[in-house]
């Protein structure tokens, strides 16, 4: 195969790989950290959303990588 059509190809790779990530830290943030504030409030335990709030932060940095 010709190096640049190899090259767009894991250019379009890397974006769907991107695109799924986002998708899954979005995820995250919808349910579980929500869940978690529902729990914190419930529960009057703030380490519940902190503990959340930390993870998402965590895979938002990787993600920067």
């Amino acid at each position: 195969k010709y190096c640049i059509d190899i090259l767009t190809q894991i250019s379009a790779i890397n974006a769907a790989l991107h695109k799924v990530s986002l998708g899954l830290v979005e995820e995250h943030i919808g349910h579980c950290v929500v869940g978690a504030a529902q729990d914190s409030l419930e529960t009057g335990d703030p380490e519940i959303v902190n503990d959340k709030v930390r993870e998402a932060s965590a895979a938002i940095g990787r993600l920067l990588r």
